[in-house]
């Protein structure tokens, strides 16, 4: 009887909805190898002969493979979710392998478009973590879906300057080896997950749950404080092997604290299930359920897929893919993220060749990409859980937050078009953190007012418009008027240089794109204006039981208590 109790205890462990959180936290803080693009970047200028326009297309390439998520969508419709991280641990491993192979020599140069296929892919692998964990969390926790957003998305965040801690200690100043480590380390994260990580129906609410969010929230926190001061500290004082490695230790016992917060919680519920079996309410089945759970009697006549498509239901109720789609709310999303998300990845993606412009040193250089990391986890978190406060307590419309992110926005890059001292690293502050608000702020935006339904698909739907506005802000705009400010500089043996250097190489560029971003920031106010009424309801009724779990009554009175105090 113990041994069953102890296998019953050990799979409620391995695949308990907290476990799955702390999971997810882990895949997520493997997934951001996308933005360390300026770290390698100057290897792939220099070894492979290329100029910046072409830097600059192999950027846009990644950005494409990381924001088209439609595919990853598409297939977690009819594929259980550990066939997805499966997919994206694979052709992680396979894009970033192919490319450092390249850029190490040791395999023949391969063509240009070859290597934007590698880099695509490689990206693309980012969509498959995203769709399996973080789907699947939101899926899990819908009453805290914000909240859940802003920390998975800030551990994305954070990724940056992790992996980077990780890698100086494993690899030394190799920046060649960075490109093998991001393709190995996370691929092999997912797999160890593939058990683990899996949709639950909820049939039980735990009364902290809001409370256990904080405490990963503040384990995070520490985590992103740490981060920061080795970066500004390897900045000043060289750092020997031993200090890397011991650095990139702490590191990871933060990054697995939250693991015993998550065991705790599915130890405590598992108490309560055994000595309190009474207390389990299983909550009704909700209006969605019923519709997808029908009896023979019910079914309607399967209709066409293109009938209904702009018969639309109420916001908040489960839209077709199609109705999102052609819907108005989504075409504001979409030129928000376009030029929101499009001039944030052309800003982060450019830092290095700003940095060199400019005539920062490379040690320099990389605080700017880890600063942007840290910032960008911030803003993550914030808007995830201020977004929830402001939404929850005053009925603030969430598109409130992401107009006032992109006028923020604007600012940053206005300080990088017109740069003076000291003025990058505030700029990469901005940059950072609004990039990284803009993420849960859309992603919760679209699951409130398109329902959870079709989710997988929308929200990879809603983040399609960023590749696209980061082809025409780093390829079509940045990369052009770079290399043309670029040959107006003398180079050797009469050759014209492919480096640029002064404030003119990306003034012009930046000035558009803040322009750009001013505009989109007038355009979510449309949202906001058309959502208002529909933020002023109750948003999560619809999934919310009639009975809570209460795992820990103490804690609760003691919240109660400080409360009315």
């Amino acid at each position: 009887m113990a041994e069953l109790q102890s296998c019953g205890l050990a799979r409620h462990l391995v695949t308990g909805r907290w476990t799955s959180v702390f999971a997810s936290f882990l895949i997520m803080a493997g997934a951001g190898a996308t933005y360390l693009f300026a770290v390698y970047s100057s290897d792939i200028k220099k070894n492979l002969g290329y100029n910046q326009t072409m830097l600059n297309t192999m950027s846009s390439c990644k950005d494409i493979g990381a924001s088209v998520g439609i595919v990853s969508g598409l297939i977690a419709e009819i594929t259980p979710t550990w066939f997805i991280l499966l997919l994206g641990s694979l052709t992680n491993f396979v894009g970033y392998f192919m490319i450092w192979l390249a850029v190490t020599g040791r395999i023949a140069k391969p063509q240009f478009w070859q290597m934007c296929l590698y880099i695509f892919i490689a990206a693309n692998s980012q969509n498959f973590a995203n769709t399996g964990s973080l789907v699947t969390c939101v899926k899990n926790f819908p009453e805290s879906r914000s909240i859940m957003l802003g920390l998975l998305k800030g551990y994305v965040g954070l990724s940056g300057s992790l992996l980077t801690q990780m890698y100086l200690a494993i690899y030394g100043d190799d920046s060649t080896s960075l490109i093998l480590f991001i393709g190995w380390l996370p691929a092999i994260i997912s797999l160890l997950f593939l058990y683990t990580i899996r949709e639950k129906e909820v049939k039980v609410k735990q009364s902290n749950e809001v409370n256990v969010f904080y405490h990963f929230l503040y384990l995070s926190a520490a985590l992103a404080v740490f981060l920061m001061a080795m970066t500004l500290t390897q900045q000043r004082v060289n750092f020997s092997a031993t200090a890397y490695m011991a650095s990139a230790i702490v590191a990871c016992i933060f990054v697995f604290l939250p693991g015993v917060v998550a065991i705790r919680q599915e130890v405590l519920l598992w108490r309560q299930i055994r000595e309190h079996p009474n207390d389990i309410i299983i909550e009704k089945l909700q209006p969605d359920e019923l519709q997808q759970n029908p009896s023979k009697k019910e079914e309607e006549p399967k209709k066409s897929f293109f009938v209904d498509i702009f018969n639309k239901p109420p916001r908040g109720e489960d839209y077709s893919i199609l109705q999102a789609i052609f819907s108005i709310d989504m075409l504001i999303i979409f030129i928000a993220t376009l030029v929101g998300l499009g001039s944030c990845l052309t800003a982060i993606d450019n830092l290095g060749q700003i940095g060199e412009a400019l005539l920062y040193e490379q040690k320099t250089v990389k605080t700017f990409v880890s600063m942007v990391s840290i910032w960008n986890y911030s803003g993550r978190v914030f808007s995830g859980f201020i977004s929830e406060i402001l939404l929850m307590k005053y009925k603030v419309p969430r598109p409130v937050l992401l107009s006032a992110v992109l006028f923020l926005l604007s600012i940053g890059l206005v300080m990088i078009a017109f740069p003076f001292s000291g003025s990058i690293y505030v700029a990469s502050l901005i940059i950072g953190f609004t990039f990284g608000a803009q993420l849960p702020l859309v992603f919760a935006i679209i699951s409130e007012i398109f329902g959870l339904k079709h989710y997988s698909t929308l929200f990879n739907c809603g983040q399609m418009a960023s590749p696209i506005g980061s082809y025409l802000f780093n390829k079509e705009l940045t990369g052009r008027l770079y290399d043309r400010e670029a040959k107006k500089m003398p180079g050797l043996g009469g050759q014209k240089n492919k480096v640029c250097k002064g404030v003119q190489c990306f003034n012009l560029s930046f000035k558009v794109m803040a322009l750009a971003t001013l505009i989109a920031a007038f355009v979510s106010v449309i949202l906001v204006v058309r959502t208002k009424e529909f933020y002023k309801g109750d948003l999560y009724k619809r999934y919310r039981g009639d009975s809570y779990i209460k795992v820990e009554e103490e804690e609760k009175k003691k919240d109660t208590t400080a409360t009315a105090k």
